[in-house]
């Protein structure tokens, strides 16, 4: 069991004021000073500094802080891990992005449960960054994300490159005849996923290395569902930029189409991540690889 007065620092961390840890954690303002006092004799540092009167993480307190809220969620991994034991079976919370859990785990899942139907599998869906929280805050074991994230901050293994396209309806009149450029597009409407999705992330990195942003779009329609994205691209409602993977069916069958453009060829990775320096390392790298064996070749 972790020292009560990591409990202390971490809230601190999160808050980065005194008054407020104390609140949450239901004792004296004193007491939290005293207990970041004691860790900061322990371990000869200091972790906050005042700025401006405003408390922030000094580099040793950040340090400590990745450190601790590791071993704060292993420790919580464990205590699963001994109750799953003593009923014989094993619990793995995953969460995915909603263009990997539709369209690019259920077949390599499905084979995973066959074989090991001793596990229950939690999956949860979100976009990148509510994955990222989840996963900080000892929710989740894996994520496998598509968008951008800190990979500095996390242990993490490719688990595919997929292909990032423009697509619209086929039978789609553009207003700029034969578009050959992003610009070209920025009179049509855009349908765009909500901020903190992955494929939001790609596309707005994307743009901005192009001078662009998706306001320069005249028109877009934000949408925090993939199936209505391309329900709407089936009904002509506008064009969108998405990862290739979710649209095969409807470019094979003709209803959608690719545009094809001269300033935009892209691809991406999904990445399957976890904490950095856990003790359950060993266990995630050996499901990555039973991922990886039905995995799409890249």
């Amino acid at each position: 069991m972790l020292d009560f007065r990591i409990e202390t620092f971490l809230t601190v961390c999160q808050t980065l004021n005194f008054t407020a840890a104390a609140k949450q954690l239901n004792i004296t303002q004193p007491a939290v000073s005293q207990h970041i006092h004691f860790l900061e004799e322990q371990y000869n540092t200091s972790l906050f500094v005042y700025r401006n009167k405003q408390l922030f993480l000094t580099r040793y307190g950040e340090i400590l802080r990745k450190h601790l809220l590791t071993m704060k969620n292993d420790e919580k991994a464990i205590r699963e891990e001994l109750k799953s034991n003593y009923y014989g079976i094993e619990s793995l919370s995953i969460g995915v992005t909603m263009t990997i859990g539709e369209y690019a785990i259920v077949d390599k899942l499905a084979l995973f449960l066959k074989n090991h139907p001793e596990i229950n599998i939690h999956l949860h869906y979100g976009n990148t960054a509510q994955l990222l929280t989840l996963l900080n805050g000892g929710q989740i074991s894996l994520a496998i994300v598509e968008g951008n994230y800190p990979k500095e901050n996390y242990a993490h293994k490719k688990y595919s490159t997929e292909d990032y396209i423009a697509v619209c309806a086929a039978s789609h009149n553009f207003i700029i005849d034969h578009p050959h450029t992003i610009s070209d597009l920025a009179c049509e409407r855009l349908l765009v996923r909500e901020e903190g999705s992955g494929t939001r992330n790609i596309l707005e990195q994307s743009l901005i290395a192009r001078g662009l942003h998706i306001s320069d779009f005249i028109h877009f329609t934000e949408v925090e569902n993939m199936h209505t994205i391309i329900g709407l691209l089936k009904e002509d409602c506008g064009i969108s930029f998405l990862y290739k993977i979710a649209v095969e069916n409807e470019l094979q069958s003709g209803i959608l189409k690719e545009i094809p453009l001269d300033d935009f060829k892209m691809q991406h990775d999904f990445d399957i991540i976890w904490e950095k320096h856990s003790i359950y390392t060993d266990k995630y790298l050996s499901i990555c690889k039973e991922l990886f064996l039905a995995a799409p070749s890249s």
